[in-house]
């Protein structure tokens, strides 16, 4: 492949494998009934008056798979971090000792299992739009570069099989991840 189609197709790679890794990450923040801290990635705090993450203002573990454990660095965000988390609406309850805040991660319905899985389909599919935006882009730079830079024909087309190659594997990454997360939520 000619240098200015493997900079093309490296570079929609790059962007899709982006995308692929955004989608793992996301899928991390479903709860799925075993405790893990990474529920509370999006959840800010009222920091005196500016909001920060919640990781940034306490530590937060999971001792148990059912528990997670919230300790705050200053006894006084007891009462700020327990209002964010019912702000955040992550369908856990906060409780304290004074010094800990404790929440139990409830076992899921079947209802919130169905829920959870069309989340994560509907995420999925997102990916998959952005992945093909990728490779259209991606063909759309390789036509360009044929009509204004002189890449070949045979180029541009060897560089769109290519692109295509790329999408594919990426695509099919995304649908293990999807499966995997489904999995997950379906182990009782």
């Amino acid at each position: 492949m000619l240098p200015k189609a493997k900079e093309i197709v490296d570079a929609a790679d790059a962007k899709m494998q982006e995308t692929v890794a955004f989608l793992e990450e996301d899928l991390r923040n479903y709860r799925v009934g075993k405790a893990n801290p990474s529920v509370f990635n999006g959840v800010t705090v009222d920091y005196y008056g500016s909001p920060t993450p919640l990781n940034q203002v306490a530590s937060v573990s999971a001792p148990d798979a059912k528990t997670l454990t919230i300790q705050p660095w200053e006894r006084t965000m007891i009462s700020k971090i327990e209002k964010a988390i019912l702000d955040a609406n992550l369908g856990l309850t906060p409780s304290n000792n004074g010094e800990v805040i404790r929440c139990t991660v409830p076992a899921l319905t079947e209802e919130r299992r169905k829920e959870l899985i069309k989340k994560a389909r509907a995420a999925g599919e997102s990916a998959k739009v952005a992945v093909r935006n990728a490779r259209r882009d991606g063909i759309d730079l390789l036509k360009k570069a044929q009509k204004n830079e002189g890449l070949s024909e045979d180029g541009e087309k060897e560089g769109e099989e290519e692109l295509q190659k790329v999408t594919d594997k990426n695509v099919k990454a995304i649908d293990a991840l999807i499966d995997n997360k489904e999995k997950e939520i379906m182990t009782v």
